[in-house]
C-alpha cells in the first residue's frame, strides 16, 4: 500500500481520499479511523465536561451501572450506554472484552493467556484487562488479523 500526502493551501478543510482497488476490511478500518478523528465523546469529571477523542480512549468500564472512560491521565464518567458505545465505534478499533469493558485495540501493548481459557491485555498505560472465554476468538481476530 502506497500512502500519500498532498498539500493544498487553497482548501478549506481536511479530506482523506482513499484510492483502491476492492474495500478490504483494512480499508474500511483506515476509514473508520479517519473517521474517527472527527467524532468524540463528552466525558464529565465532577462539573466539568471534557471533549474526548476515542483514540484517547484506553477503555470503556461499566461500574455501578455507570459507565466509564480511561484515558492516560483521567478517568471520565459518559452518559452513553456500553453497547451504545459499541454500536457507534465497531470497525473503528473498539472491542467488546467482557461483560463490562470495551477496549481500544491500537492501545494494547501485549496480551497472554490467562486460567481458563481467558486473556490478559496489557493497555500501553501498563492496565491490565481481562479479556473473557467469550471474547477471545474475536479479540485474538483483531490483534493478529
Amino acid at each position: 500500500m502506497d500512502v500519500l500526502i498532498e498539500i493544498n493551501s487553497e482548501i478549506d478543510n481536511d479530506r482523506v481520499i482513499i484510492e483502491c482497488s476492492q474495500v478490504t476490511p483494512d480499508i474500511e478500518e483506515i476509514k473508520c479511523f479517519a473517521m474517527s478523528k472527527q467524532k468524540y465523546i463528552t466525558g464529565r469529571i465532577d462539573d466539568q465536561i471534557h471533549k474526548l477523542q476515542p483514540s484517547d480512549i484506553f477503555y470503556f468500564e461499566v461500574v455501578d451501572e455507570k459507565v466509564f472512560a480511561y484515558t492516560k491521565n483521567a478517568v471520565y464518567e459518559v452518559k452513553s450506554r456500553l453497547y451504545e458505545l459499541e454500536k457507534s465505534f465497531s470497525g473503528c478499533g473498539f472491542l467488546r472484552c467482557s461483560k463490562s469493558v470495551l477496549l481500544n485495540i491500537y492501545l494494547v501493548e501485549s496480551f497472554s493467556p490467562a486460567l481458563n481459557g481467558r486473556f490478559y491485555a496489557v493497555m500501553k498505560n501498563k492496565e491490565k484487562l481481562i479479556v473473557s472465554r467469550q471474547y477471545v476468538s474475536d479479540f485474538k481476530k483483531a490483534i493478529l488479523g
